[in-house]
């Protein structure tokens, strides 16, 4: 893959945020029940339900993996895309957390898993995907070529800076 600018990597970033927060709010998915009885989830609706249901654990997990740490990492990104952060302590320290945030990208992919399984289903349930889990699906992927390509920019950076 050719590496693309800091220049393109932000404004990559800037659709992929959008993406993300359409995916935050766009039902992901239908639950159906005797036919009868609907019920759209989407991301923050799911969480929501979680909460008022009072699986607080779950709650937890998935808005942490879900919500909070991908907004994290965006914000992550965009402070090592930032034209002023030539300071390479400051640098190295971003990267540090962006390899240690690694370790736990998956999770916000496995997040829609966790909340059809946390979901309480009936005897005869149905359960039909829409474009929200598409869009949040995109988003992350995006998110994943982004980080992938700044973590090069951003090494290369480092050591241009650090030769003679």
């Amino acid at each position: 893959m050719k590496q693309l600018n800091a220049q393109q990597l932000r404004y990559l970033l800037v659709f992929s945020s959008v993406l993300l927060l359409i995916g935050f709010i766009a039902p992901m998915l239908t639950i159906s029940k005797f036919i009868i009885v609907k019920h759209s989830l989407s991301i923050i609706a799911g969480v929501w339900q979680l909460l008022i249901e009072g699986q607080i654990i779950l709650f937890i997990i998935i808005a942490l993996f879900s919500i909070v740490m991908p907004i994290a990492k965006i914000i992550l990104l965009f402070n090592l895309l930032h034209p002023d952060t030539p300071h390479p302590n400051r640098r190295k320290k971003m990267l540090h957390l962006m390899h240690d945030y690694g370790r736990w990208a998956m999770l916000d992919v496995m997040v829609v898993a966790i909340l059809i399984v946390s979901v309480k289903l009936g005897a005869i349930a149905s359960i039909q995907v829409h474009a929200g889990l598409y869009i949040f699906g995109a988003a992350v992927l995006l998110i994943m070529l982004i980080t992938q390509q700044v973590v090069s920019l951003s090494e290369a950076a480092l050591e241009a800076t650090s030769e003679p």
